[in-house]
């Protein structure tokens, strides 16, 4: 269950995710350098409109995916503050794919698999980069890219998985359906 699981803030502290019993969650892999980061300013409006409902976002950057997250813990929110006004938590620079993935992916991808990509500017060159690299990319629940959201609800189960190439309208409606 979600709940058994701790990770670290971006100041090097231990967070247990039990603590967010009883809240929508929100488990996203960020980089300050790709496409997807503009999607930084969707989730933090998110954040805002709908945290004192309920909604708490734990942003987990990543420097797995092209090295697009390349900064410190500091510089990475710095960047996000400062570009994006960010509010909701960071947390500390980590793999989501591997054999040093974060325990959390491990079991998020044993919940939710990958189901493809949304129509999206991006989609046809993600698909054409990933078959080039293995041609059973779509057959593995690896996370794909950066801005990949996991949604869990109030009782800890993992309902959603979007890609980044999922609108953000939808993630939100499926947020804004569990608080």
């Amino acid at each position: 269950m979600i709940y058994d699981y701790t990770i670290t803030t971006g100041k090097g502290e231990q967070l247990n995710l039990a603590d967010y019993k009883g809240k929508v969650i929100m488990v996203v892999n960020t980089a300050t350098g790709c496409g997807f980061t503009p999607q930084y300013e969707p989730i933090e409006q998110m954040y805002r409109d709908y945290h004192d409902q309920g909604l708490e976002i734990l942003d987990i950057p990543c420097n797995q995916f092209g090295g697009q997250a390349p900064g410190s813990d500091d510089e990475i929110h710095e960047f996000c503050t400062m570009h994006f006004n960010t509010t909701f938590p960071q947390m500390k620079k980590s793999d989501v794919n591997g054999e040093n993935e974060l325990p959390l992916y491990t079991y998020l991808k044993s919940q939710k698999g990958f189901e493809g990509f949304n129509e999206h500017p991006y989609k046809d060159l993600l698909e054409k980069m990933f078959a080039e690299a293995d041609p059973e990319w779509n057959q593995k629940s690896d996370i794909k890219w950066n801005f990949t959201k996991f949604i869990i609800d109030r009782d800890g189960n993992v309902v959603a998985r979007f890609e980044p190439t999922a609108d953000m309208a939808d993630v939100e409606a499926c947020v804004k359906a569990l608080l």
